[in-house]
């Protein structure tokens, strides 16, 4: 598929047609890794990273981890 590089302020931009959009699984906002191997532009889509609970706890440690916070008299009917 034939396209063309045009100026887009002061960079250039090829727009990526949607049949090909769609094969890499590429949508509005998705990142890419842009590489240039032997004067061949590659474009790569990263990855969204899947986060789990497990995960994210690694990264909670003793030093880091935050005390209980008071926020005050019940304000309505709330129970505790």
């Amino acid at each position: 598929m034939l396209s063309k590089i045009q100026k887009w302020g002061n960079s250039l931009a090829v727009r990526i047609p949607k049949v090909m959009a769609d094969e890499m699984k590429a949508r509005d906002g998705t990142s890419v890794q842009m590489t240039v191997k032997e004067q061949i532009l590659v474009i790569e889509p990263i990855p969204e990273a899947r986060w789990t609970l497990a995960a994210l706890l690694t990264g909670v440690t003793d030093e880091n981890r935050h005390g209980e916070w008071d926020s005050g008299e019940p304000l309505g009917r709330e129970t505790w």
